[in-house]
């Protein structure tokens, strides 16, 4: 894990803080989202973060554009289209705008199985 932190910027939240909707968690819990999106790094790969007693392991870190958000990655953050994904975001966040040269940090995670 700490190879990563030198390639990753400063965390600007914890892990604890990543997942936090409860619908959301039901889906991370289901299976039906393995990733998340934020305005900042949350967690480091490796770090393990749990809901409900359950453990889910950070497997990557990256940055992305919104504007190169896909129909899959949507898929990966639990809805059943882009335009869901947008309008979610959209209302959890007013006055928020969709802007396609903003940036945000994937964390994409997996279950820890014991």
């Amino acid at each position: 894990m700490e190879n990563y932190k030198n390639l990753l910027p400063e965390k600007t939240c914890t892990i604890e803080r990543l997942v936090t909707i409860p619908k959301d968690v039901e889906k991370v819990i289901q299976g039906k989202k393995t990733a998340t999106r934020r305005n900042g790094v949350y967690a480091y790969i490796g770090e393990v973060m749990t809901l409900e007693d359950k453990k889910f392991k950070i497997d990557s870190v990256y940055p992305q554009y919104l504007g190169e958000v896909t129909e899959e990655d949507a898929r990966q953050e639990g809805y059943a289209s882009l335009e869901e994904y947008k309008q979610f975001i959209l209302n959890i966040h007013p006055g928020l705008r969709w802007v396609p040269k903003m940036r945000v940090w994937v964390h994409e995670y997996s279950p820890v199985n014991v």
